[in-house]
């Protein structure tokens, strides 16, 4: 079993940009990169994420991290798969790419996670309960669609 399949899946969400794969990985890419602002990398500090600063190679590469993050894998411009772990939770954001036609591109975004005791299952409350996660995966979503647009 690898290490993606030991998580559970929380859900999945997917749009249909209106771009080329390459243009569509590069705004997948500039999304990511926003994890690195300084809101995000004071929570990420704030609730002990093992990667809480951005480091590495730039555009993003196996090895490379944002707050919360390290990438695990980068096939540009198929998949951009996320991993991370803190007090509270142990992640993976996976992002597929697909080409539709030489002007669509889907876009597949898979949320796993495991929310370890009870404050884990607290913050499974909050995150997920919320419906914070979902709201904020279809934000990225739409962003990865207006960037590859414009």
């Amino acid at each position: 079993m690898t290490a993606e399949e030991q998580l559970p899946v929380l859900d999945e969400h997917r749009v249909t940009v209106p771009a080329d794969a390459e243009t569509t990985w590069r705004a997948v890419n500039q999304v990511a990169e926003r994890f690195s602002g300084r809101l995000a990398t004071a929570y990420a500090w704030a609730v002990r994420c093992a990667d809480w600063k951005a480091t590495g190679p730039r555009p993003l590469a196996e090895g490379s991290t944002v707050p919360g993050f390290r990438v695990v894998v980068a096939e540009p411009p198929h998949q951009l798969a996320l991993a991370g772990r803190h007090q509270f939770s142990e992640y993976r954001l996976t992002f597929r790419l697909e080409s539709v036609s030489a002007a669509e591109t889907v876009v597949r975004a898979e949320s796993r996670a495991r929310f370890p005791g009870v404050a884990g299952a607290g913050y499974r409350l909050l995150v997920v309960g919320s419906g914070g996660h979902v709201f904020g995966v279809r934000r990225m979503l739409a962003t990865i669609s207006r960037l590859a647009k414009d």
